[in-house]
């Protein structure tokens, strides 16, 4: 199939037309299929399955080509060591970005208020390797917001980079800028949400947002970067989920899942969403490291597939390995909870393009969304950690109400 067939058959993103023509790889059939992969990439960079498998004889799945081209680009980059502040690097995706840095061979600091322990085993640490990071990682405890205590923890450290992973207003960041002085490059940690409401779908970068967001002042730390002439890179991620989660995504799903209740899930479940699995999302902020191509540039980050609300209940029960569970429709309009939230996700459609994402940090989700909700399930609520405990509140609204009737929305 040639190039302008795939390109004929939609397969490509609205990217595709950037990329250069593909030319067939020569050689011995016994390359390694990384070396093989790494060379396809440079010369396409597409995800389409069918032709990375057919060309030069790579008979690899898409997943394991993408996890070795991976590792061998971070692997690769490992030797340029950068000495690196990050602000939000104890829990979900700074953790996991962190562990990436550090075993890359930079120099990782952490800034907290050092109310906690800075370092804790996960479990995707090992003993030793966990050991390795507690010694590599440092720390300095002081007020993101406290102008003084910043400029005399960090003024002349010679922080490079600044990875902000917790940044929510701009005067936030204020403080920090003015106190590590010029750096080669902020990478912020930013949201999808800001977009404004389309009808045209799915967001990209370019999208119009909103200035009535709940999530405004990622906006104008976005604004504030840019008129300070900083080179800086911020992600815009959808729904995160994974391992150590703090928002109540898949354990609101595992917690009924768990006990064999029904699911009450609004309107009609067709909504069409986006989950990205945390560990994706902290190898793409690595990728944004030293990447001429990430400067001033704003990225989504999510998994590359859409999802119902429907899909996810069902997703995270086959996860859990338990039976598909019974989806109950209501109409929100019907009930008031009284503040109470009855469903973990935003009532629409929602979800964001990562072509441009893939195609200049030569990064892909690793995870497929059950193989993602797995992980996350064997890993944190599996073992019986969880963030909050059970509520089913609303629930039992909902099931009272539509027992003895037929649901509004079948």
């Amino acid at each position: 199939m040639s190039v302008m067939n795939l390109q004929s058959t939609g397969r490509y993103t609205a990217h595709s037309s950037k990329r250069a023509p593909f030319v067939p790889v020569r050689g011995d059939r016994a390359v390694s299929q990384a070396s093989c992969l790494v060379r396809q990439k440079a010369q396409l960079r597409t995800s389409n399955e069918e032709f990375l498998q057919k060309v030069a004889g790579c008979r690899v799945s898409r997943t394991s080509c993408r996890a070795n081209a991976a590792r061998t680009v971070v692997s690769m980059a490992a030797g340029d060591s950068k000495k690196i502040l990050m602000l939000g690097g104890t829990r979900f995706i700074g953790v996991y970005l962190a562990r990436q840095l550090v075993e890359a061979g930079h120099e990782v600091t952490l800034l907290t208020r050092g109310k906690k322990p800075v370092t804790s085993q996960i479990p995707d640490d090992t003993d030793q390797g966990f050991e390795q990071y507690k010694s590599a990682v440092k720390h300095i405890a002081a007020d993101r917001t406290d102008a003084d205590a910043l400029k005399q923890q960090l003024s002349g450290a010679g922080f490079q980079v600044v990875y902000d992973m917790n940044g929510r207003e701009a005067k936030d960041v204020e403080p920090v800028l003015a106190a590590v002085g010029d750096v080669e490059q902020y990478i912020f940690c930013s949201s999808a949400g800001v977009y404004l409401k389309s009808d045209q779908m799915p967001h990209r970068e370019e999208d119009s947002t909103d200035p009535k967001s709940r999530h405004k002042g990622k906006l104008d730390t976005e604004k504030l970067l840019t008129d300070k002439g900083i080179n800086f890179t911020s992600v815009r991620p959808v729904y995160i989920y994974g391992p150590l989660n703090y928002n109540p995504v898949e354990e609101w799903f595992f917690h009924r899942i768990k006990a064999g209740r029904p699911i009450p899930v609004p309107n009609s479940g067709q909504q069409v969403t986006q989950l990205g699995q945390v560990k994706d999302l902290a190898t793409a902020f690595h990728k944004i490291l030293s990447n001429p191509k990430a400067k001033n540039q704003i990225y989504n980050i999510s998994g590359e597939r859409f999802v119902t609300f429907d899909g996810i209940a069902k997703a995270c029960a086959k996860a859990a390995g338990a039976p598909e569970p019974e989806l109950i429709h209501y109409n929100p309009k019907d009930f008031d909870f009284g503040g109470k939230k009855a469903f973990p996700l935003r009532d629409q459609h929602f979800f964001a393009s990562i072509d441009k994402a893939m195609a200049d940090l030569d990064w892909a989700p690793e995870y497929d969304l059950v193989k993602g909700l797995t992980d996350s399930y064997k890993k944190d609520f599996g073992r019986g950690t969880f963030r909050k405990e059970a509520d089913f509140t609303t629930d039992d609204m909902i099931l009272e109400k539509v027992k003895n009737k037929e649901p509004a929305l079948a």
